[in-house]
């Protein structure tokens, strides 16, 4: 990830019954530790919502270039069709003790030219060869990316302490 990609890290914030922040065990979580966890995440949960309002959970393989979440799947997918009609997304990695969330705005890219179209291919060839056989195998695909907004991330041990929040420079949203 390029510097002018890093974001911007505060708390986290959570409803005062979850607990007292403070204290030397308070620090903000790194960007480049988290980072890297999600690079070496095993596989992603990805929500999505369909046009009637109804959430939608799936695991997903995917993996992280460049500040992005790359990942495809069948057009037959729900999730598929579910981001078809409203690109909003949320991932979170597997674990649900050491946690991280991201959130922003998914993207179908078709065009094979895309500075993550090479980038991401040889990165899925990498992490999950067993789906990667034949000459066919070789040609980067169209992919859905996941760009994030924020990321939340904290570990059960010692919540609420460094629970942190961090966001993207486009980032409009808030907690």
């Amino acid at each position: 990830m390029t510097d002018d990609q890093t974001p911007s890290a505060s708390r986290a914030s959570f409803p005062a019954d979850y607990g007292t922040r403070g204290g030397e065990a308070d620090q903000l979580l790194a960007w480049a530790d988290t980072e890297q966890r999600i690079g070496a995440a095993p596989n992603y949960w990805l929500t999505t919502v369909s046009a009637a309002g109804r959430p939608h959970a799936r695991p997903i393989d995917g993996v992280w270039v460049d500040g992005t979440l790359c990942f495809g799947g069948s057009p037959a997918t729900r999730w598929i069709r579910n981001l078809q009609e409203n690109p909003a997304a949320s991932v979170h990695l597997p674990s649900g003790d050491d946690v991280i969330i991201l959130e922003g705005t998914a993207e179908f890219i078709t065009d094979l030219e895309h500075p993550l179209a090479l980038a991401s291919s040889e990165a899925s060839k990498t992490k999950y060869p067993q789906y990667y056989t034949g000459e066919d195998a070789l040609a980067p695909q169209p992919f859905w990316s996941l760009r994030p907004k924020l990321v939340y991330a904290w570990s059960l041990t010692g919540f609420p302490n460094r629970a942190t929040r961090w966001a993207f420079r486009d980032a409009a949203e808030s907690d």
